[in-house]
């Protein structure tokens, strides 16, 4: 982790949480996503962090790139969820639509997305985006 996302730092996925009691525990593995949504905020958050391995173990086998290699050059800016469909704690399919702002090379960028995810052996996934 950089030194500029310490443990009370405010986590990347903009939930004005720290990022010590939002997101990382998901990352560590001390507790698993409870919604699509929770899960994708978290996904972002790795992707912001470089936490290879979570991104690694949330994304459905059948759509995971292998190698998983991350654009070190790329800066995630901030994160703004526009729409959610089921994707709730009992719910065992769902979609996120968001933009993720970026910079890369001093140009800024957006990724707008919506993303599937899906329940597997009881934990959300991220399986590709519609």
């Amino acid at each position: 982790m950089s030194p500029s996302h310490s443990l009370v730092a405010d986590c990347p996925c903009g939930s004005g949480e720290p990022l010590a009691v939002c997101c990382q525990p998901l990352h560590r593995g001390a507790r698993a996503a409870s919604t699509a949504e929770e899960l994708m905020r978290s996904r972002y958050a790795a992707f912001a962090l470089g936490e290879v391995g979570y991104l690694t173990r949330t994304w459905h086998p059948r759509t995971r790139p292998v190698p998983l290699d991350l654009d070190a050059t790329q800066d995630w800016q901030g994160l703004s969820v526009l729409d959610v469909a089921a994707g709730g704690a009992d719910d065992e399919t769902g979609e996120v639509a968001f933009e993720a702002c970026y910079e890369r090379a001093g140009v800024p960028g957006v990724l707008a997305e919506r993303s599937r995810f899906e329940r597997r052996r009881g934990q959300w996934v991220y399986v590709d985006r519609v």
